[in-house]
């Protein structure tokens, strides 16, 4: 058995059509259900009564850490391809159902139907937890044996989103050739030349924004022991999401978060009042072990990189950190065109430590969200279990919400690791811990950033920025000139002097959305200039290629938001 625990603000549901010969009867055609946990269920071969009885087990004390007393359980096929039977699972579903206990608001999605659904996920880091179960209800994972891969087997093949629609990033990153998905390394992204470009360009903007608060960029190692975890803390409520693999004797796990190995780089020397504030950055990889029905293009993978800080701070710094964090997001945001507002998350019931630290932080970064004019709503009882956080939602251009930026402050982790720091009076101090994310997972705001802009990103971010297109043979050698000046510029170019028509070359470097095309014939030739043509469609003709170097780079020095 499969399944994913899903705390939601909201689920709604439309019961479209039967999609199995088995299927539930209904006369409700539409539900709704507000600050719910979902229970996606798959039922697998094998399951019987005490996988169902486990898994709702596992979830009934999930729904107890946060706090929910409403729960729904969605039958959802796509988490597996091993599927039972639809009349057992049918009837292995409904024995979950009758098992809710006493007290719980308890509803059931019909099933065997095709439904059309919304979720809006709330933004703690234990919103969502994945699990296997076997037949025993061990909730042991298991795993088949890989089969061998040849140039022949179907597992690595090109993934086919064909069925989606035009405006899904996974489509738009296929047409631009930005980045692709395999079947031999699920979840994990395949970043081509040109989405390698954008994402690079994505971390080069936060580190030069970081560097100017004096941020210093870190690396830690992808593996270690999971005693690193369980000091943390993270093992208790995260072990279910994490790979996990035995060596000589001892367990080692990919890390899934930043934050206990960052910790260990600040524990390896002895820090002083006036050392601090200590800013580190990380961009390391991460692994989370997601169920694989869940997978969704770049929005939800298994392999990620999070632009991750832990400012180690005492505590008279902190509310000058939270204001150039507050800053630094408020820059990021507003060179993307995209709005944000914040949410502050309180104390959860499964949480560390002493309940007056946490009053304390919250305090804190009411006082900071206060101080810097930023509106915000209370979320209670969704904080992480080691700290109350802000959460920052921005909006698209088509007025969708995301959840992205997560700022903490954190007394928890500094108490666990017995972090410390020599104060004026020569005493020990423990340091509190700002944890910072502006884009959160960077294929997650890659992935944002492509439906945001319909892959007409704006000229700093595009993966080619210029195209030169020769009119004919004769002007070949001129735009090849053309293309070398600009390279040398540093400008991310492209050209065209194949034997091909004008309008098919000119519809190819729109349908690329190319923010710039520079034409050029015997005219442009025997002037010594370029027509330049823009992404939208406007047109200017005779302009000298040093005057139209110097705007890009003023146009891509300031990141400016392209007109085009």
């Amino acid at each position: 058995m499969k399944v994913l625990q899903l705390d939601v603000d909201r689920l709604a549901y439309d019961v479209l059509k039967p999609e199995a010969s088995v299927y539930e009867e209904t006369k409700e055609k539409h539900a709704e259900y507000d600050d719910a946990l979902v229970m996606w269920v798959c039922v697998e071969k094998g399951d019987t009564d005490a996988t169902a009885d486990a898994a709702m087990k596992d979830t009934l004390a999930f729904m107890d850490q946060v706090g929910r007393r409403k729960l729904v359980v969605y039958p959802f096929a796509h988490l597996s391809s091993d599927l039972a039977e639809p009349k057992e699972a049918m009837r292995i579903l409904e024995h979950m159902y009758k098992g809710v206990p006493k007290g719980i608001e308890a509803a059931k999605a019909p099933f065997g139907w095709t439904k059309k659904f919304t979720i809006e996920m709330k933004g703690h880091p234990l919103a969502e937890q994945a699990k296997s179960y076997d037949a025993k209800g061990t909730g042991k994972k298991t795993y088949k044996k890989a089969k061998p891969v040849s140039e022949n087997t179907a597992t690595v093949k090109k993934s086919d989103w064909s069925g989606l629609p035009d405006t899904d990033h996974r489509s738009i990153g296929e047409k631009l050739d930005l980045y692709s998905f395999q079947e031999v390394s699920p979840g994990m992204v395949y970043w081509h030349p040109k989405g390698l470009k954008v994402y690079l360009e994505l971390v080069k903007f936060i580190r030069e924004n970081q560097d100017r608060y004096g941020y210093q960029e870190i690396s830690t190692p992808a593996i270690a022991n999971l005693a690193l975890w369980q000091v943390s803390g993270h093992l208790d409520h995260y072990r279910e999401n994490m790979f996990i693999f035995e060596n000589e004797g001892q367990e080692y796990g990919l890390k899934p978060m930043n934050c206990p190995s960052s910790i260990l780089i600040y524990k390896s020397k002895r820090w002083s009042y006036r050392d601090l504030p200590f800013r580190s950055s990380i961009m390391d990889r991460l692994y989370r072990n997601e169920i694989s029905g869940a997978l969704t293009g770049l929005f939800r993978v298994r392999e990620l990189t999070q632009d991750d800080s832990h400012i180690f701070a005492r505590d008279d710094q902190l509310q000058e950190e939270l204001h150039n964090v507050l800053k630094l997001l408020n820059e990021t945001y507003s060179t993307f065109g995209f709005a944000y507002k914040a949410k502050l998350s309180t104390m959860p019931d499964d949480h560390l430590g002493d309940e007056q630290l946490w009053e304390r932080a919250t305090e804190g970064l009411k006082k900071a969200l206060e101080a810097n004019k930023i509106a915000y709503e209370v979320k209670e009882k969704e904080g992480a279990f080691y700290g109350p956080k802000i959460d920052v939602d921005i909006q698209d251009s088509i007025g969708r919400e995301w959840q992205c930026a997560t700022i903490q402050i954190d007394y928890q982790l500094p108490l666990r690791f017995k972090l410390e720091y020599a104060g004026e009076d020569g005493k020990q101090h423990t340091p509190a811990i700002i944890h910072k994310t502006i884009y959160g997972s960077l294929e997650r705001f890659l992935g944002i950033l492509v439906e945001h802009y319909q892959g007409k990103f704006p000229t700093w971010l595009a993966p080619v920025q210029v195209k030169v297109i020769s009119i004919s043979d004769q002007s070949n050698e001129y735009a090849h000139k053309t293309y070398e000046q600009l390279r040398n510029a540093g400008i991310r170019v492209e050209e065209d002097i194949q034997d091909r028509t004008m309008e098919y070359k000119l519809r190819e470097a729109i349908e690329q959305k190319i923010p710039y095309m520079l034409v050029v014939g015997k005219k442009e030739v025997d002037a010594g200039t370029v027509a330049v043509r823009v992404r939208s469609g406007g047109q200017k003709f005779g302009v000298k290629l040093d005057d139209f170097i110097e705007k890009l780079h003023v146009e891509i020095g300031k990141r400016l938001l392209s007109a085009n």
